[in-house]
């Protein structure tokens, strides 16, 4: 990165930053006191009308490590690296239009998946599910604020030494208001977050767009990498087994991530909940679209100036900090940390969520008090961020950030859809199939995992792939789920 030096403004961008971070602790703390019990800190009493669960859910699913890790796939595979999004376009329109399972899900009134699991299979699979809901979604976390700390470092042109303190500074401005307001104020940053986010992304590409020119951007995708940056299923580098990853993991999420379906759980009514993942369906396109160009036009950056990253997730900030100008990097920078912001909220207090109603509730039986419950939740979530700052710190990232995601996703995702779609539409499931399934589903990926750690296995964890491990693990699953099912059955006859 010989040669780059960074736009950064203190005195321009950091003052548009810092009256935006000053305005959102404010407006997060200001719905405190409607903060009553449990309910109302994790689904926001069950209030959220249409309008509002579509900001809320797309200012959630879109924080600086989504678009880090899109702009890779864009900076790797040219538009190709869009085919992730579609799927998720494609599966949340699906399921917003039919209901499918998410509307016998919010009908049963639950805060959670696994809390509509025991109604169906018993305790012991509610407490099952959601350990490995946690497991997998604290891994799947785990990475954010070291990419988030990354992204500001690189930005304002800072030291590496910095990363810690920019984590520990991220962690602790979304920690206070998260802790004190819970959903509610959530809820209330992600509107506010929805609108500096789309007008600082939105400005960067036509920025991009006017200064180096469509043509000019397709036409060195073109020389660099062939028709493959335009077409994921030839030329072998994106491939049919990472479409087919993409299609299960997005259709999976869109059934069970705890941060999407707590939108829907928290939606006045079912109809208002499929109308939510209706109208956000085209923003999850467009969140894979606008990074991933953005990756393009990086690209392009770095071909025709040099100095481009070592590492390819690093291509967006560096991209970022030395050609986009002053002020207009100021809004971008509040824009992308207000949706780190509204990620890291929403996936803490997620998780807590299911910590408390799920893996807690055989000790406080849904006896305790309103107060000790808050309480506890306000704990869990303090517990959390302090484990994401020491994890960000010690795992060490290989391989693309999108399909690290993918994986430590597929720990729950796999095993989770699977006992949904069971649950709802298979009335022979029963408790020995979803035990089966979480079991399966969750050893697969994790042992992919430290696979990919041991010196001694590297090689064949390079071999498998981390494509063909997620498809085996979501196939094994299914197959588990049917065949505990029907052993319990013969063994009742």
């Amino acid at each position: 990165m010989q040669g780059l030096v960074s736009l950064f403004s203190w005195s321009i961008d950091g003052v548009i930053i810092l009256v935006y971070i000053i305005g959102t602790l404010l407006a997060g703390l200001a719905v405190r006191r409607y903060v009553k019990n449990v309910n109302d800190y994790l689904v926001a009493g069950r209030q959220v009308d249409l309008y509002l669960g579509i900001a809320s859910l797309a200012a959630t699913e879109f924080g600086i490590v989504t678009c880090m890790a899109n702009a890779e796939l864009g900076y790797k595979y040219g538009f190709a690296g869009i085919t992730p999004g579609i799927a998720l376009f494609v599966s949340m329109l699906f399921v917003g239009i039919t209901g499918f399972c998410i509307r016998p899900l919010r009908d049963r009134g639950v805060i959670t998946v696994p809390e509509f699991f025991e109604q169906k299979f018993g305790k012991r699979v509610r407490w099952a599910s959601g350990v490995v809901i946690v497991l997998g979604g604290l891994l799947n976390m785990g990475v954010f604020l070291r990419m988030g700390g990354d992204f500001l470092t690189l930005i304002f042109g800072l030291d590496t030494g910095y990363l810690e303190v920019m984590m520990t500074i991220i962690l602790l401005i979304v920690a206070i208001y998260t802790i004190l307001g819970g959903m509610l104020s959530v809820l209330v940053t992600d509107y506010l977050q929805f609108i500096v986010m789309s007008i600082g992304l939105l400005s960067v590409v036509l920025i991009c767009i006017t200064q180096y020119g469509w043509s000019n951007l397709t036409e060195n995708l073109n020389s660099l990498y062939g028709a493959r940056a335009f077409n994921p299923f030839i030329g072998g580098t994106y491939g049919l087994d990472r479409i087919m990853v993409d299609i299960l993991t997005g259709l999976a999420s869109i059934l069970t991530w705890q941060t999407m379906i707590t939108r829907v759980l928290a939606a006045k009514d079912s109809d208002t909940g499929q109308k939510i993942y209706r109208s956000t369906a085209p923003f999850f396109l467009v969140r894979f679209a606008l990074p991933a160009f953005l990756g393009v036009a990086a690209l392009y950056y770095f071909t025709q100036n040099g100095g481009a990253p070592e590492r390819e997730i690093l291509a967006l900030p560096v991209f970022l900090s030395n050609a986009i100008p002053v002020g207009i990097l100021g809004l971008l920078i509040a824009g992308m940390l207000a949706a780190d912001m509204s990620t890291n909220s929403s996936y803490m207090l997620a998780w807590s969520s299911v910590i408390y109603n799920d893996i807690l509730a055989p000790i406080h039986k849904g006896q305790w008090s309103a107060r000790k419950g808050l309480v506890t939740n306000r704990l869990l979530v303090a517990g959390i961020g302090i484990f994401l700052l020491l994890y960000g710190l010690w795992y060490p990232l290989k391989g693309d950030l999108w399909v690290y995601l993918q994986v430590t996703g597929t720990i729950y995702l796999a095993s989770m859809s699977t006992i949904l779609i069971a649950a709802c539409y298979w009335p022979r499931a029963n408790n020995w199939g979803a035990i089966a399934s979480i079991i399966v589903g969750s050893i697969i990926p994790i042992i992919y995992l430290v696979m990919q750690q041991l010196e001694n296995t590297q090689d064949l964890a390079i071999q498998i792939g981390p494509y063909k491990s997620t498809i085996f693990a979501f196939v094994m699953t299914a197959l588990a789920m049917y065949v505990g099912s029907k052993l319990k059955d013969m063994v009742k006859e």
